[in-house]
């Protein structure tokens, strides 16, 4: 049985969610229902893999998904910190991001060492992401042809791709209205 979001978890997302500009969120919705869906498809691709997500584990994934924002592994310690009696440390909080990174619940943006939320955590996939330089936000692309061109280039170079990273900055939609 999938655990219900606590009273926590839904004053939480009440206070992100009121900070949270359109660029943020990518489009409008409601923010509970995102982080409860996040935390229930996790909890639910645990369980058909064999693998663990402790309470721990959890919490930081919520922390990643309680904003459309890329969030910083001390960020995230911090509220674990202001939130909790017994706080985690720092590689405590690193071997659950790199639980949540292997299991593909989130994504490591690398230009800001930051974490984001996977939109697609049943599938491996290669993702690129759009970053705005005004708010912040960052959107998840997950277009194959784009992978798919850089390694038949890579190939004629005789170089083997085995990871790839691609990130662009610009500005979102809402931040390009504000700014004209």
């Amino acid at each position: 049985m999938l655990s219900p979001v606590s009273i926590r978890d839904v004053n939480l997302a009440k206070v992100l969610d009121s900070q949270m500009t359109p660029a943020k969120a990518h489009h409008p919705h409601d923010h509970l229902t995102c982080i409860a869906d996040a935390l229930a498809r996790a909890e639910a691709l645990c369980r058909d893999r064999g693998a663990r997500m402790t309470g721990l584990r959890r919490r930081i994934l919520e922390l990643v998904w309680a904003s459309h924002a890329p969030v910083g592994a001390y960020t995230i310690l911090d509220k674990l910190r202001a939130n909790s009696a017994k706080p985690a440390a720092p590689p405590t909080v690193y071997r659950a991001l790199e639980f949540l990174l292997k299991e593909g619940f989130i994504h490591r943006i690398e230009s800001l060492n930051a974490y984001v939320g996977c939109d697609h955590p049943e599938h491996r996939h290669v993702t690129q992401f759009l970053i705005c330089t005004r708010c912040g936000g960052a959107m998840e692309l997950s277009e194959t042809s784009i992978l798919e061109t850089v390694k038949k280039s890579a190939s004629k170079s005789g170089f083997a791709v085995a990871r790839l990273n691609i990130e662009a900055q610009g500005l979102c939609p809402a931040c390009q209205s504000t700014s004209q």
